[in-house]
């Protein structure tokens, strides 16, 4: 390393393999692993109840939110693969109440509620009610007209706008009440960004007159456009009749291993997130070689000893953190890092 539910009950947890190749995992792979779940203690004990999001890459201390935002459940899940790692129970009790804390998202006007709920309860062990009010609600939020549930206004702006950060997550959510509904929502998303290739908009917005339009933000080449939509193949892929999902993996798949935080801005930052996301989805995807090559390079040139994941980049317009620990970055590093190691058996996706 460089320093190297009282009414209906909620559907029983899916337990199918990983998609992953059998095979050792390389030899970097479990002290990798174990140094960002340290990492994970300590900012735990930095926090409190608050949600990390970003980092400072020199001093490590913490930007926090209150309530999570669209990244809470990339905390709750770390702190669930802690205590699975540790198997203390202070540990596990921590995770807990970190949960508990997603369910108000349950019924937020948001599609991203695919990333705050799928990702925060995936490994826990009593998520299932939360997990599965939160997917009826998102039924409830589905538009059959438009083929999607749209992005809300949760966050702002107009609410009847389709954007690929809205994808993953949603697609198992959504799956556990409704599979149709969650193959709709896919589907129409790969129609929008990949029907306009070469220059792909990854977001768009739907007015009754004129129909879908694409919007300039995030800009076409936004390195987790492409990632975000991978991983949401990934989980389609895992849905009866998913092989066409996977199929298209390789439209998505960057050559680079950390990508440009965009594509536009070639002097610019990196996104090692983006290549976080890219790795476990090309590893869900059963492409093992190719996601060990990823991650080989995140944790060589990009984790430090103390195991935090730097040169990430969260908004390249605004300037905000653009070469930063951030903590979906560390969520995905861990959740790949966990199942190449066999610590986890893919979760409930």
């Amino acid at each position: 390393m460089k320093a190297r539910p009282d009414g209906d009950a909620p559907p029983p947890e899916d337990r199918r393999a990983s998609c992953v190749k059998p095979g050792p995992a390389p030899g970097w792979a479990a002290p990798a692993l174990g140094s960002v779940l340290a990492r994970v203690a300590v900012t735990r004990a930095e926090v409190g109840d608050r949600f990390p999001l970003y980092a400072d890459p020199d001093t490590g201390t913490w930007r926090t939110t209150a309530r999570g935002s669209w990244t809470g459940g990339f905390w709750a899940g770390l702190l669930w693969l802690l205590a699975r790692h540790t198997e203390a129970p202070s540990d596990r009790e921590a995770a807990r109440a970190c949960t508990s804390r997603l369910a108000d998202w349950a019924g937020a006007d948001t599609s991203t509620r695919g990333l705050i709920l799928w990702y925060g309860t995936v490994f826990a062990d009593d998520g299932e009610r939360i997990r599965y009010q939160g997917a009826r609600a998102c039924r409830d939020s589905f538009d059959p007209e438009l083929g999607l549930v749209p992005w809300g206004s949760a966050f702002g702006g107009p609410r009847l706008t389709a954007r690929v950060d809205g994808v993953p997550g949603m697609v198992p959510l959504l799956a556990t009440v409704d599979v149709e509904a969650a193959r709709s929502h896919l589907r129409r998303h790969l129609d929008l960004c990949l029907g306009s290739r070469p220059s792909s908009s990854w977001s768009w917005l739907h007015a009754e007159a004129t129909g879908w339009t694409a919007c300039a933000d995030p800009p076409p080449g936004w390195s987790r456009g492409p990632a975000w939509l991978l991983l949401a193949l990934a989980e389609g892929a895992r849905l009866p009749d998913g092989d066409s999902f996977a199929a298209l993996a390789d439209t998505l798949t960057p050559a680079s291993p950390v990508p440009l935080a965009d594509t536009a801005h070639p002097g610019g930052p990196l996104d090692t997130s983006a290549a976080a996301i890219t790795a476990l989805a090309l590893l869900r995807l059963g492409r093992r070689d190719r996601a060990v090559g990823v991650l080989e390079v995140l944790v060589d040139r990009h984790l430090t000893a103390d195991g935090r994941l730097l040169d990430g980049c969260y908004d390249l317009p605004a300037g905000t953190a653009v070469r930063h620990e951030l903590i979906w970055g560390d969520f995905f590093l861990a959740y790949a890092l966990a199942e190449l190691t066999g610590q986890v058996a893919g979760g409930t996706g």
